[in-house]
């Protein structure tokens, strides 16, 4: 069978990216608030962390089950979805525009547009390739990852009812370059980020099949190196835990800068003044010299149950959809 065209190749891969990322982000909606609502309070998300700091200021949050029973009191199942539409407009062109570049990287690093080719990429090119698509995918889709973190974080009262509201005080009071509000630590964040997970997906797909091919000649049967969904669902999850594990303290400074001196009701603490951080080192040191190491890990928790799934999803989702949309095209 023919390789197919280009175009046609770049349309599954960015239908199947975005039909992929939708049902992820969807599914996954509700540690993603959470996790937020954790990353932007400046006070303890511990009970032992208030015992052991002498803060006066009572915290909203101070663990991931009361901040469930609580958001699901004062907001409703809604509550857990908050942003959900601009997440999702985020996230659709993101995974879209990742996968497309990420196949284009990788067909001109194995000289093939066939995928079952590109599993034979060296780790290391298979970091770099995943972090140049999370590169791209940033650029083009961070107005409404900006959009989504502010909704996903006002709570109750709605500082802003909708995206549109949210959209033009933005606009307004910080200019269009508002709208890349804490892009380079995002940009600092992604390229580890979407390189371990890209690379440490291929690696452990890489160890999938050589023990499906080991387990099919030790059983003297017709040697096979498919790899199952449930165990590319399990290639997706470990990937998504490593990447989040490790670029964690980036994504909470990154959600600093996108609400620094935005108005939030003032029983969800204290707010993040207008340019509290003047760059990143300086908001990763002040981070450091009031909250702590505790401070750069809030929110880990919903974080790591989120990512890994949220990974796992999404790398299945691609993996079936882009199988079913070349079958339809080819």
């Amino acid at each position: 069978m023919e390789e197919p065209g280009q175009l046609k190749r770049a349309f599954i891969d960015a239908a199947a990216g975005a039909i992929a990322g939708g049902i992820s982000r969807t599914v996954t909606s509700p540690l993603d608030v959470i996790k937020i609502r954790f990353q932007v309070q400046l006070e303890p998300t511990t009970s032992w962390a208030l015992l052991r700091r002498d803060i006066h200021g009572q915290s909203k949050y101070t663990g991931m089950l009361q901040a469930t029973k609580d958001i699901f009191r004062e907001e409703g199942l809604p509550g857990f979805w908050r942003g959900n539409v601009p997440a999702l407009l985020m996230v659709m062109p993101y995974t879209a525009i990742q996968f497309t570049v990420l196949h284009k990287l990788k067909t001109f690093a194995a000289g093939s547009s066939k995928s079952e080719d590109h599993i034979h990429l060296s780790p290391y090119l298979s970091f770099v390739s995943g972090a140049l698509a999370g590169c791209a995918a940033t650029v083009g889709s961070y107005p409404f990852d900006l959009l989504r973190t502010l909704l996903a974080s006002q709570g109750e009262p709605k500082v802003y009812p909708k995206m549109r509201s949210a959209f033009l005080d933005i606009i307004r009071t910080r200019g269009f370059q508002g709208l890349y509000a804490g892009l380079s630590p995002t940009l600092v964040e992604i390229i580890p980020y979407a390189g371990l997970q890209f690379g440490t997906y291929d690696m452990f797909k890489r160890w999938t099949m050589a023990w499906n091919q080991y387990r099919s000649s030790n059983a003297n049967l017709t040697g096979t190196d498919s790899i199952s969904s449930f165990q590319l669902f399990l290639c997706g999850f470990a990937a998504g835990t490593c990447a989040k594990a490790v670029c964690h303290p980036l994504d909470v400074v990154k959600k600093r800068f996108q609400i620094e001196g935005l108005p939030r009701d003032p029983k969800y603490g204290a707010r993040v003044e207008h340019r509290a951080y003047t760059n990143m080192y300086d908001a990763l040191r002040q981070i450091l010299l009031v909250e702590g190491w505790a401070g750069l890990y809030k929110g880990i928790v919903p974080s790591i149950i989120k990512s890994a799934p949220a990974g796992a999803v999404t790398f299945v989702a691609y993996e079936f959809t882009s199988d079913w949309l070349e079958s339809m095209v080819t």
